[in-house]
């Protein structure tokens, strides 16, 4: 009987610090499940910091606009991207409603232009037509790069705009003034527009605007869609695809084909994208590479893992050269036709 009862209280024993172990493990593990969880969700999200997260839809009592339909509207054209972010198109959108809404949180726009060289011809119409069509009736703050302020013309700016011009060296290829944008917009937005502006659109110098630009265009992170080939297949865009770039798309990759004719959002965000895009180049520069479209490739790149918040239908930027196309009913801001060879410092 003693050995019976030794060998009982043995297994006993050992039963009860299996059982032990079990429950140690089991307390530790929702210890541990818990830790995880209140790291995770118990630190409270950072406060969003741009106008675009906290401005509310409001309108003022007694403001009368045409009912929208769920039913009518553009047939011809997609107005809504597959991330569900909007494409802006004529038609989809009441230009006094959403007016109305924007003009109630006194909102900045900064708008920057490079003109270099022979480039500084363009200035006049681009200046004069963006103060008829511009986001008029908004406060609006051009930044003008040039290396001949002398060449600047003199233009009356409306209500709530204005222009400073800023002097920077000359370059002999168009290639780095083309590229060198990026980390000058960099800058600006981090030593001065944070604390003046809500929203800034990067614009080439040699264009024009024909119609309405306004406050449908604003948004978290805007990109233009290419008037060159808004119904091409994503096969026939011209990505960088040489792996060796940090601009590399592969192929069937890709969404849209973006224009660095025309780009924009809120400081942040293009600020961001404009320091990953200085980054990339500079990296490319050092492996002695330079993508097939400078920064416009690296901001297709960008724009492919950063989805675009907003995007503007190729209204927001056509070609004087191209031909007509049926689903553009109306040409905002379009490239003026030009000779390369002539205006290009080494074409």
């Amino acid at each position: 009987m003693p050995l019976q009862a030794n060998l009982i209280f043995i297994i006993l024993l050992f039963f009860g610090m299996a059982l032990s172990g079990l429950i140690y493990l089991s307390t530790n593990q929702r210890s541990c499940s818990q830790e995880l969880i209140e790291q995770v969700f118990a630190t409270p999200a950072a406060k969003p910091n741009n106008l675009e997260s906290q401005r509310s839809l409001r309108t003022s009592p007694g403001f009368q606009y045409k009912q929208p339909s769920l039913l009518a509207g553009r047939a011809d054209v997609v107005s809504l991207s597959p991330w569900l972010a909007p494409i802006i198109w004529e038609g989809t959108f009441n230009p006094t409603l959403i007016d109305s809404i924007y003009k109630q949180h006194n909102i900045s726009i900064a708008t920057t232009v490079f003109a270099l060289g022979k480039y500084t011809r363009f200035l006049k119409d681009l200046l004069e037509s963006a103060e008829e069509h511009y986001f008029v009736g908004f406060r609006v703050h051009y930044y003008l790069f040039t290396d001949q302020p002398e060449a600047v013309p003199e233009v009356k700016m409306g209500e709530n705009h204005r222009l400073t011009v800023r002097k920077v060296p000359s370059l002999d290829r168009w290639q780095d003034i083309s590229m060198g944008r990026m980390e000058i917009l960099e800058k600006l937005i981090a030593n001065e527009l944070m604390h003046e502006a809500n929203y800034i659109f990067c614009l080439d110098v040699d264009t024009k605007f024909y119609g309405r630009w306004g406050s449908e265009t604003l948004g978290n992170l805007v990109g233009v869609i290419h008037p060159w080939f808004f119904d091409y297949p994503r096969d026939s865009f011209t990505y960088e695809r040489r792996p060796e770039s940090k601009a590399f798309i592969a192929a069937g990759e890709g969404d849209y084909y973006y224009t660095a004719a025309a780009f924009g959002g809120t400081l942040e965000e293009i600020h961001r994208l404009t320091k990953t895009c200085r980054e990339q180049l500079n990296a490319d520069h050092e492996n002695s590479i330079e993508a097939i479209w400078h920064e416009e490739s690296h901001l297709n790149k960008y724009f492919l893992y950063n989805k675009p918040t907003k995007l503007l239908s190729p209204e927001y930027l056509w070609r004087d050269i191209n031909i007509s196309a049926g689903q553009i009913k109306i040409i905002r801001f379009s490239h003026v036709a030009k000779n390369n060879a002539e205006v290009r410092p080494n074409a």
